[in-house]
C-alpha cells in the first residue's frame, strides 16, 4: 500500500475490502432500501409517499416541530454553554481536569437515561413540584444537558488559542468588556461555535430517546414518527418518506456547515492565556464559581435526582428496586437481570466487530494518500450523520436475504457496531499516522516481513488508541436506543429497551424499577468514559 512499506498488496487490498463489504451491506444497502420503499411501487416510480407526506397537515406539523424545536435547542445550549467556554478556556483552578472530563458524562450518556432522569426530576414527584412531562420545556432543557459538553469543549479549546493581548490593545483604547467580546472575540469563535452549533443541532433534530419519553407522540419529531409509522402503524411507505426528508435536513446541514467552515475560518498563533487563581480579581473569582455552580446545578442534580428515586419505593429508602431485578418484573417479558446480560454481550460482540472493522479501515485512510484515503473517510462518517431509527429501520426492511437476520438476536450488536465504528476510525487515524516511518524502513532494512512489521511497530503503538476505541464502542453500544427499538423482541430486551417499557407502565413500582435500571446503566456507561480519559491522559499523548 502506497505510504506504508510494511504492509504487502493483498493485505492492503484485504484492509479495504473487508470494511466497505461490510458497510456497504450493513449501511449502504439497508439505507438505498429505505429510500426505494418511499419512491417505488411494484417496481416503478411512486411519489404517492412523500405526496402523501407534504399533504398531511399532522405530518407537516411533525416536520416543523423537529425543526424549531432543533433550533432552540441548539440557541439555548449555546447561550447557556458560552459562560463555562470562557471559564475553561482564560482560568486556571483547582480540579480543572476533572470538570472537564466530568462534563463530557452527560453527552455520552443512554438517551433514555437521561430522559429517565428529567422524567424524575420535571414529573409530578419530582423535588421541583411541577410536572413538564409532555411539554416542549422538559425537552428543552434535557436537550441543553445531553449537549452541554459539545459546546463547551468545542468553544473553550477554539478560545484559549486567542491571544488575550487583542482584547487587551482594545481595551486600552477605550473599548468596554462586552465591546470587545462582541467586535474582538467573538468574529474569532464563530468557526468554532458554529462547528458546534452544527453539531447540537443534528443531535437535536435526530432526537428521539429524549422525545419519547418526555414529549411522547404528543410532541413527535420525525424521528419518533417514523418509529411510530413503521412499528405502531406499519406503514413503511410513509415511515420511509419521512426517513428520506430527514437524510436531506442533514444534508443540507452538513453542506451548509462545510460552506461556512470554507468561508469564516480564521487564522491565528497559539498562546497559552489561562489565568491562575492566585491571579484573578474578585469579579474574575465570583465569576469562575458562578459558572461551576451552574455546571454542578444544571449536571449534577438530575442524576443525583435519578438516583435518588431508584432507591425510594412506596415504604422508604431501601434496595428492593435492585434487589428484585432477578424476578419476574411486570412489563417486561423476561427478568431485567436478562436485559442486563443481553446488553453486557451485545455490547462486547459490537466492540470486537466495530474495533477490528475500524482498525483495518483507519489503516487504510492513515496510510494510503490520494481520493481513496479521503473518499474512504468520508464514506466511514456517513453512519454518524444518519440516524439510528433510520438505520434500524433499514435492517428491519432489507436484512431477509440472503438470510433472514432479522429475527437473530446477533442482527443488534452488528447495529451498534455500525455506529462505533466511526468513533474507533477518529480514535486510532491521528496515532497510526504519528509513527514514524523511519522505525518501519529500518525493521524492513534488517529482513522483517511486512506482517512482522506491522505486529512489532505498529501494533503497540495503535494498541492503546485502540482500547479507547473499544471503550467508546462499548458506551455506545450500551446505551444505544434507535436502531435497537426496531430490532430488540420482547423476550430479549436490551437495557434501554426494558427501561423504555417500565417507563411505559403506570405505577411506581414500575418506575422504580426504570429507575434502577437506568442508574445501572449511567454507572456502566460513567465507568466505561473514566476508563477512557484515564488512558487518553496516561499514554496517547506520548505517540
Amino acid at each position: 500500500m502506497d505510504g506504508h512499506p510494511s504492509l504487502s498488496r493483498a493485505g492492503g487490498i484485504a484492509l479495504v475490502v473487508v470494511p466497505l463489504a461490510f458497510l456497504a451491506y450493513f449501511f449502504l444497502y439497508p439505507l438505498l432500501t429505505v429510500l426505494v420503499t418511499g419512491f417505488t411501487s411494484d417496481g416503478r416510480l411512486d411519489l404517492g409517499p412523500i405526496q402523501t407526506v407534504l399533504g398531511r397537515s399532522a405530518l407537516l406539523n411533525v416536520a416543523w416541530f423537529t425543526l424549531w424545536q432543533a433550533v432552540a435547542s441548539t440557541l439555548l445550549t449555546v447561550l447557556l454553554a458560552l459562560p463555562a467556554a470562557n471559564v475553561m478556556a482564560r482560568y486556571e483552578f483547582p480540579g480543572k481536569s476533572f470538570v472537564r472530563a466530568a462534563i463530557v458524562v452527560p453527552f455520552v450518556l443512554p438517551t433514555v437515561v437521561v430522559g429517565s432522569a428529567f422524567l424524575a426530576l420535571l414529573g409530578p414527584d419530582g423535588p421541583l413540584g411541577i410536572d413538564l412531562r409532555q411539554t416542549i420545556w422538559a425537552i428543552l432543557i434535557a436537550h441543553v444537558f445531553f449537549n452541554y459538553s459539545i459546546v463547551v469543549r468545542t468553544v473553550s479549546a477554539y478560545w484559549e488559542r486567542i491571544d488575550p493581548a487583542l482584547g487587551e490593545a482594545a481595551q486600552m483604547l477605550g473599548a468596554g468588556r462586552m465591546s470587545v467580546f462582541l467586535r474582538v472575540t467573538l468574529p474569532m469563535l464563530r468557526p468554532a461555535i458554529a462547528s458546534a452549533a452544527s453539531l447540537v443541532f443534528l443531535f437535536t433534530f435526530t432526537s428521539f430517546g429524549i422525545i419519547l419519553i418526555l414529549g411522547g407522540l404528543s410532541h413527535a419529531t420525525i424521528e419518533v414518527e417514523i418509529w411510530r409509522q413503521a412499528t405502531g402503524l406499519i406503514n413503511f411507505e410513509v415511515a420511509a418518506a419521512l426517513a428520506f426528508l430527514q437524510i436531506v435536513g442533514i444534508s443540507v446541514t452538513l453542506f451548509l456547515y462545510s460552506r461556512y467552515q470554507e468561508r469564516k475560518t480564521v487564522q491565528f498563533g497559539h498562546r497559552r492565556s489561562a489565568r491562575p487563581i492566585g491571579q484573578m480579581s474578585r469579579g474574575q473569582r465570583w465569576h469562575v464559581l458562578g459558572n461551576l455552580l451552574v455546571m454542578l446545578l444544571l449536571l449534577g442534580t438530575p442524576l443525583f435526582v435519578l438516583i435518588d428515586r431508584s432507591l425510594r419505593g412506596g415504604s422508604g429508602y431501601s434496595f428492593d428496586a435492585y434487589s428484585g431485578l432477578g424476578e419476574q418484573v411486570a412489563g417486561l417479558a423476561a427478568p431485567a437481570t436478562t436485559a442486563i446480560w443481553n446488553s453486557a454481550r451485545f455490547a462486547l460482540v459490537a466492540t470486537v466487530l466495530a474495533v477490528a472493522i475500524g482498525l483495518a479501515a483507519a489503516t487504510v485512510i492513515a496510510y494510503r494518500r490520494g481520493w481513496l484515503a479521503r473518499s474512504f473517510d468520508a464514506l466511514l462518517m456517513l453512519p454518524l450523520g444518519t440516524s439510528a431509527v433510520t438505520l434500524g429501520f433499514g435492517f428491519l426492511l432489507a436484512l431477509d436475504a440472503p438470510l433472514d437476520l432479522r429475527t437473530s438476536i446477533w442482527i443488534i450488536p452488528i447495529a451498534h457496531a455500525m455506529v462505533a465504528i466511526p468513533f474507533v476510525v477518529r480514535t486510532a487515524v491521528p496515532v497510526m499516522r504519528s509513527v514514524r516511518h523511519r522505525l518501519r524502513e529500518a525493521a524492513a532494512m534488517l529482513g522483517a516481513p511486512p506482517e512482522r512489521v506491522w505486529q512489532e511497530i505498529d501494533l503497540p503503538l495503535v494498541a492503546r488508541a485502540g482500547l479507547i476505541g473499544a471503550g467508546f464502542a462499548f458506551a455506545v453500544s450500551l446505551g444505544e436506543f434507535g436502531a435497537t427499538s426496531f430490532l430488540a423482541l420482547p423476550s430479549n430486551p436490551t437495557l434501554p429497551t426494558a427501561i423504555f417499557r417500565l417507563l411505559g407502565r403506570p405505577g411506581t413500582e414500575s418506575f422504580t424499577n426504570a429507575m434502577a435500571l437506568s442508574t445501572l446503566l449511567m454507572i456502566g456507561t460513567t465507568v466505561t468514559i473514566l476508563l477512557i480519559e484515564r488512558l487518553r491522559r496516561d499514554g496517547l499523548g506520548d505517540f
